[in-house]
């Protein structure tokens, strides 16, 4: 960039030296201003560019908040399902992406706009400065070529002042009619002119070789000195533009492998889909623990003056009598065909189907059981600041704690109520969902044969003896064990020596119904058959013994 400035020789004119100084000082000045405008014209870009990353971001933000669910996860059943567990985090992995572009703009922000912003102000002040000088500089040499001018012309009007006068002499001399003293002072006259053209002479001779000095002084050393820090300055800028430009794309590559995870954890929740789970969690849920209703048994009416219930059901196999009914058993509700009333919601929760009660209930349980302690940490907390009250008076009046002291004892008896009732209800609706499998399991599928025997069924027993009262042609024990699902028993039987899997107990099961069986609690067990959607598992236990568990009860691992 630095402008050579070639020698001068003295036929040139001051305005032509002028003329080539100026030329180059504008060429400066105007590259350096385009300098400094690129330079502002990156800060605005890279500006421009951040407020777009934040419209992103927030766009983002903005989406990911519309469809993620309004209810705490505790508080729906949705969440338990993988595809929504997995839109959820997909959800999650966009929000952390907008807050990555968000750091960029950030970093842009920072890193580009303010520091460019602040560079950009120093080289104005600095260009400012270095122009300035060399403008002193100019006008200081155009001082002294004005000064120079000025005596020059002072010695070329006093030369023809003398010579003018020494004409004048000469001609008064030659004169006749020229009296002495004109003569004397026409000469006297010259000599003053000679004297002060030669005055003037030795002035001017004087200011050219000042005024040649101090612009060889400004050609060779002030205004190369000058270009200099120009030059230096505008290269400076260009390096740091340079840099700027680099954080650019530095900015983005930090971020490149957060947005790679991101990236990544959209895929992981994509393969988390697992619709074999959300199916076994759709069962869990809505299962009712209703037991399966009997078979609709036929009524006689050919015989009006003898009517009773019939001795027979439909569905149940030609050979053989059929298994006599009582007429209540005719009146059973089915539920899955039964008209729903308007519910009415009791604390209980009576209006549940019997699983779902029993589910509700342990939630209510768990729920009374943490506030019972969180209750019994702050009473025990208060007691503990009481003493310290009692022994340090000067820390706090230990009377002021009674009234809470006093409260949370009130919520701890409130709460043990609250459980013991709670336990009641869910006693009620464990024994309700074990008498309604009890019944499915007698009505639709024998039990299983364990190794050791299992007690017989007195309730089938005394029943069957019931109807022998009242039925004309009692039906033999062989048609009362007849399994009414013939192709399941067979299935029963092939599946009962090959495990599909090991389950661990969680709680301990006293199996006291016809089918279940007993297990403590961290006891290994073999998993024969998978729930049904009816709340029982059936299992083996490796000492003996085969029957059905509830399935709330299990820790359980496919094969």
């Amino acid at each position: 960039m630095r402008v050579g400035i070639p020698g001068v020789s003295s036929s040139l004119s001051s305005q032509r030296l002028k003329g080539i100084y100026k030329d180059q000082f504008e060429v400066l000045e105007r590259h350096t201003q385009w300098g400094l405008d690129l330079l502002e014209r990156y800060v605005k870009f890279v500006k421009e560019r951040t407020e777009v990353e934040q419209a992103y971001a927030k766009q983002l933000r903005n989406l990911v908040k519309k469809y993620l669910p309004k209810r705490p996860a505790k508080d729906d059943p949705e969440s338990r399902f993988s595809q929504q567990q997995s839109f959820v985090q997909i959800l999650q992995e966009v929000n952390d992406f907008a807050g990555q572009r968000e750091l960029v703009a950030e970093n842009l922000s920072v890193r580009v706009c303010l520091e460019l912003t602040k560079y950009s102000q120093e080289m104005k002040q600095e260009r400012k400065m270095h122009f300035q000088e060399g403008r002193r500089a100019q006008q200081q040499l155009e001082n002294g070529f004005k000064q120079l001018e000025n005596s020059k012309r002072k010695f070329e009007r006093d030369c023809r002042e003398a010579e003018k006068a020494a004409q004048t002499a000469e001609r008064l001399d030659q004169d006749i009619n020229a009296t002495k003293a004109d003569v004397e002072k026409a000469k006297q006259q010259a000599h003053l002119r000679s004297h002060m053209a030669e005055e003037s002479k030795n002035e001017y001779a004087a200011q050219l070789q000042r005024f040649n000095r101090d612009q060889a002084h400004f050609y060779f050393s002030q205004m190369p000195q000058i270009f200099d820090k120009l030059q230096d300055m505008d290269e400076r800028r260009a390096i740091r533009l340079g840099a700027g430009y680099g954080l650019l794309s530095e900015a983005e590559l930090e971020v490149v492998p957060i947005i790679a995870k991101c990236l990544e954890g959209m895929k992981v929740a994509a393969h988390a889909v697992d619709p074999k789970n959300d199916s076994q969690v759709l069962i869990e849920l809505h299962k009712s623990g209703f037991a399966r209703p009997g078979d609709v048994e036929f009524e006689d009416f050919s015989q009006p003056m003898n009517r009773a219930p019939s001795d027979s059901s439909l569905g149940t196999p030609s050979e053989g009598r059929p298994e006599l009914r009582g007429p209540g058993r005719s009146r059973a509700k089915r539920w899955p065909f039964g008209k729903k009333n308007k519910t009415v919601v009791t604390e209980d929760f009576s209006h549940l189907p019997p699983e779902q009660q029993r589910k509700r209930l342990q939630q209510q349980l768990e729920e009374r059981n943490r506030e019972l302690q969180k209750e019994v940490d702050q009473r025990e907390a208060l007691k503990k600041m009481k003493d310290v009250y009692e022994k340090t008076p000067q820390m706090g009046d230990p009377a002021s704690l009674e009234p809470q002291i006093t409260e949370t004892l009130g919520n701890i008896e409130r709460l043990k109520l609250e459980v013991q009732k709670y336990e009641a209800w869910l006693a009620e609706a464990e024994s309700r969902v074990l008498s309604n499998r009890g019944d499915s399991l007698s009505r639709h599928a024998r039990p299983p044969d364990p190794p050791t025997s299992a007690p017989p069924d007195n309730s089938s027993n005394s029943g069957s003896q019931d109807t022998k009262e009242s039925s004309e042609e009692p039906p033999s024990e062989e048609s009362q064990e007849t399994p009414i699902y013939t192709e399941f028993d067979e299935d029963f039987e092939e599946e009962a020596t090959s495990p599909i899997g090991h389950c661990v107990a969680i709680y301990h099961f006293e199996g006291s119904s016809e089918g279940t069986i007993s297990m403590a609690e961290g006891e290994d067990l073999s998993l024969m058959e998978e729930d049904k959607g009816d709340g029982w598992t059936r299992v083996r236990r490796k000492e003996g013994g085969e029957g059905y568990v509830p399935t709330s009860y299990l820790r359980v691992t496919l094969n």
